[in-house]
């Protein structure tokens, strides 16, 4: 017997406004929570799910985990495109100390928790 992830949990403050976000990035469909959660979930039913909880802590430092993502296509042309689409959706650029070779671009979500893009 093995475990194996089922679900991805965030702490965040807004969750509505994290709901769009992640739902956007992701594609995924947002089903909110009678508690003031939310879960996201993928419209193919394959893969992770999101669940953001409101917290009221303060994030403080860089996440000691945070999400992978990989774009559909290939190709540095594609890379750059999601970048571009995730920033719009309220990403931003995050330097945790990546050289520029590493395979992938380091972001945040709009309340600061860092995810990658992996290429």
């Amino acid at each position: 017997m093995v475990s194996r992830f089922a679900q991805w949990t965030l702490d965040v403050h807004d969750v509505a406004s994290m709901a769009r976000f992640w739902s956007a990035a992701l594609g995924y469909d947002i089903d909110p929570g009678d508690d003031g959660d939310a879960h996201l979930r993928p419209r193919d039913g394959q893969g992770l799910s999101v669940w953001l909880q409101p917290t009221s802590a303060v994030k403080a430092g860089k996440n000691r985990n945070h999400p992978d993502l990989r774009v559909d296509t290939s190709g540095a042309s594609a890379v750059d495109a999601e970048v571009d689409r995730l920033l719009a959706l309220g990403a931003t650029r995050a330097d945790v100390g990546q050289r520029g070779d590493e395979g992938f671009v380091v972001l945040r979500d709009p309340e600061g928790n860092e995810f990658c893009l992996l290429y």
